[in-house]
């Protein structure tokens, strides 16, 4: 986490003095190699400090928080942006140095303490106990129809500005409070929606999540204009708020203590692959077919991942699907 934190200062200071697109790439290279080992160990922390029964809720936490910051950075870089570019990037490389170093200093490891010979073949395995988790079909299946709901929303959150702009001309100071709407549904109603889904078993609640996703992004095929477009955006940020706690909680409890970091960059690589399918395959449809089958093709991923995810819920013994 604090080399994360680190890079990512001495990338912003970098940028400020990037003036080629070859410069820059080098450097969106540098940050996207070292963003994930934070979020990694973060996730992996939560679950090493928090109690099974808890995590949710931890989750939903630190969710919100991550949205507050999403809310508020936009608009204070913003306003330091208009004075100078150089000075935001500046900024935001001093709140992440600040943050890495009381991350270096004040933090206690939480990693379990293994007995030694749990270490040492804990060490040997071989690819560093990844093939162990791919051999982990449960794990697996969920990780594949997971999958399906990522690129559903990787295909709403990269397509939809210029979608919008292009065919029905919603200019970008107006479209961005459909981004912001999303992050202020988090910050105001994470908590309370995540004291609902607790008290249900964890596959039929993604299954519902994952079913507003492709009603969300599916629905937007039906718009012509900025408040459809919000509503959509509404009904698939329901489904983000079911989904996204409940998800990364169940992935938490599935993996072994000594090996959450890995089970969580698995999972959080979902995310990433999603960011590399979904819009090629929304940018196929659209030439393919239309604009509107960009949506079409969304909201059917986010329906499979929901069928997957009811089907793995019928097959799962009661046992294994108690409540949080």
């Amino acid at each position: 986490m604090v080399i994360s934190l680190l890079t990512n200062s001495l990338g912003y200071v970098l940028l400020s003095h990037a003036n080629t697109v070859g410069y820059f790439a080098v450097l969106m290279v540098v940050q996207g190699a070292s963003n994930p080992l934070y979020r990694i160990g973060a996730d992996a922390m939560m679950a090493d400090l928090i109690p099974p029964e808890k995590r949710v809720d931890a989750y939903s936490l630190m969710r919100l928080s991550n949205n507050l910051g999403v809310a508020i950075g936009p608009a204070v870089g913003g306003i330091i942006a208009s004075v100078s570019y150089q000075i935001a990037f500046y900024c935001a490389a001093v709140g992440l140095s600040i943050y890495g170093f009381l991350m270096a200093f004040l933090a206690r490891e939480t990693l379990p303490q293994l007995n030694e010979e749990r270490n040492q073949n804990s060490k040997a395995l071989p690819f560093g106990g990844y093939l162990q988790i791919f051999s982990d079909r449960k794990y697996m299946l969920f990780i594949q129809a997971f999958l399906f709901t990522q690129i559903s929303a990787s295909i709403m959150w990269v397509l939809l500005s210029v979608y919008a702009k292009t065919n029905y001309g919603v200019p970008e100071n107006l479209y961005g409070f459909i981004p912001v709407t999303n992050a202020l549904m988090v910050v105001l109603f994470q908590l309370p929606v995540t004291s609902v889904t607790r008290r249900y078993a964890t596959l039929p609640v993604i299954a519902v999540g994952a079913l507003f996703y492709a009603v969300g992004v599916g629905s937007v095929a039906l718009g012509n204009g900025f408040w459809w477009f919000w509503v959509s955006m509404v009904i698939m940020t329901i489904g983000e708020l079911i989904i996204v706690p409940t998800s990364s909680t169940y992935v938490a409890n599935l993996a072994p203590a000594d090996m959450r970091g890995r089970y969580m960059s698995i999972y959080g690589l979902t995310g990433v692959v999603a960011n590399g399918i979904g819009p090629v395959a929304g940018g196929f449809l659209n030439d393919r077919f239309s604009p509107k089958a960009i949506w079409y093709g969304g909201g059917l991923s986010g329906l499979i991942s929901a069928i997957f995810f009811g089907y793995f819920s019928l097959r799962s013994h009661p046992n294994e699907e108690s409540n949080y």
